[in-house]
């Protein structure tokens, strides 16, 4: 697995996955930049996504679902802020409900994505920012840690193909 390291930083509100892989930075930007591709990994592999709406330009909108095991369909939504191809990206993720409305008693988390070129590969590096700790403790007992790092874990094989 590509995956480095994984830190949850209760004081500064943040969870930062960082994973190292053995692809050129286009086909790992490939991997967020098409609806298809990141469908293929976006979830632990018993949730699996499907993405309705994707619109990565800023204040662009991102809708999807996942479906799991049971048939339950929790949906969520970024709100695109920044975007640099193929280097970062930047959205707010926000739980949302069957129209694509962020769901008010829900976390909400500012994510930014950077790509860097290393060792001719690429490093990934995901930092969530929680609005406060009540939120990031809800994540993290929600399993949103275990689930970003199996979702995440999808990709090399994706890389790989």
């Amino acid at each position: 697995m590509s995956i480095t390291s994984v830190d949850t930083d209760h004081d500064n509100l943040t969870i930062t996955l960082i994973a190292d892989f053995d692809a050129p930075i286009d086909r790992v930007w490939e991997l967020w930049s098409d609806p298809r591709k990141l469908e293929r990994w976006w979830g632990p592999p018993t949730y699996p996504a499907t993405f309705e709406k994707h619109d990565l330009t800023p204040g662009g909108e991102v809708t999807y679902f996942m479906t799991g095991p049971e048939g339950d369909t929790p949906r969520g939504m970024w709100r695109v802020t920044a975007v640099e191809p193929p280097t970062s990206l930047e959205f707010t993720d926000a739980f949302a409900d069957t129209d694509g409305t962020p769901i008010a008693d829900m976390p909400v988390s500012k994510v930014r994505v950077q790509l860097t070129e290393r060792n001719g590969g690429t490093r990934m590096e995901i930092h969530s920012t929680s609005e406060s700790r009540e939120d990031l403790e809800k994540l993290v007992s929600m399993g949103a840690v275990e689930g970003l790092q199996q979702a995440v874990g999808q990709m090399d094989a994706l890389l790989a193909a």
